[in-house]
């Protein structure tokens, strides 16, 4: 491992309740090193954050750097978050409360460490590195489990007073839909995040309507997937993709007000179900939006999908901290 010297190299972590990854970069955003594991989430927040702590090191070790080279760590995170002080408020897929990342972190590695939105650095990595590069404002609507949104308005996360905002997936559809895991009814996640949609092809197998859905995955919401569900499509289960579809429509018409309210000029999409059906949803979103808006911004922004993959959360965060940091 190289000996400590300038500060030079920075961090980018990507928190999710399956798996966490560190990155180390160098000052042009080259990948010198990285390292991925399970966060098993069972083992509580204490041990998760020992968890990260081992996970950076480990990725500094592949990457030849002392800690001592660090000039920043930027970590995405689950919210609800206090974003001044670092803290995972509460998260349900880790099942943390009160967990102080940003201390944790500096206390570590002796640099200084920012907490940012899972999807926000997303949003922020295609913002400066990917599909999104350079926009006055891009909005990024990511359908996965649940349904996250971001914001990057003039070059910064567009965030509320202590926490992040744009939770788009929790806006509401229908005044009394279908219960929401955040306790209200009708939100846009009860209509179009892969869980709705997976018990939606469920039922679909379950009626025999899916044939290849069935006998690749079962009717076991567990076993649906975003690659089970493409690849569902792909084999002629029309009711599966009339299925993704609509849900698409959906995110479409939600992201119409949001593009009245904002004016975008970039509508980012992204996550797992995006990733594994990208023509799909751009060209439902898209279509739905583009009817939706006002006549006179209907021209005025385009429909996305990101391109950074997996890593836009990690690229996104340690450029967000060296923004935050060192004002680069």
């Amino acid at each position: 491992m190289a000996a400590s010297g300038k500060r030079d190299h920075w961090v980018g972590f990507d928190l999710g309740g399956t798996k966490m990854m560190a990155c180390v970069y160098d000052g042009a955003y080259n990948v010198k090193g990285r390292k991925r594991k399970k966060t098993k989430a069972q083992i509580g927040k204490q041990a998760g954050l020992a968890r990260m702590v081992k996970t950076i090191h480990e990725a500094l070790e592949d990457a030849a750097i002392s800690p001592g080279r660090l000039a920043g760590i930027g970590l995405g995170c689950p919210g609800p978050l206090d974003l001044d002080k670092g803290v995972i408020i509460e998260t349900p897929n880790l099942g943390w409360r009160n967990a102080h990342v940003k201390d944790a972190m500096e206390k570590a590695f002796g640099c200084p460490a920012v907490i940012a939105n899972d999807v926000d650095a997303g949003v922020y990595g295609e913002f400066r590195f990917g599909a999104a590069k350079g926009a006055h404002c891009v909005v990024g609507v990511f359908p996965g489990t649940g349904i996250g949104g971001g914001c990057v308005y003039e070059g910064a996360i567009l965030r509320g007073r202590t926490g992040s905002c744009m939770e788009i997936g929790h806006m509401p559809v229908t005044v009394d839909g279908p219960l929401c895991g955040c306790g209200q009814r009708g939100c846009l996640e009860t209509y179009a995040s892969r869980l709705s949609i997976a018990a939606n092809c469920a039922a679909a197998a379950y009626r025999g309507q899916a044939p290849n859905l069935l006998k690749a995955a079962g009717s076991n919401l567990e076993n649906i997937r975003s690659g089970a569900i493409a690849d569902a499509i792909k084999s002629g289960d029309k009711a599966v993709e009339l299925i993704v579809r609509e849900a698409a429509r959906r995110i479409g018409w939600v992201m119409a007000g949001v593009i009245n309210l904002l004016a975008p000029d970039v509508v980012l999409l992204g996550g797992g179900l995006v990733e594994d059906m990208p023509e799909i949803f751009k060209k439902e979103v898209d279509a739905a939006t583009k009817k939706r808006v006002m006549p006179s911004i209907k021209k005025s922004f385009k429909v996305a999908v990101a391109e950074l993959g997996g890593d836009a959360g990690a690229t996104g965060m340690a450029a967000w901290a060296r923004n935050v940091i060192a004002g680069e």
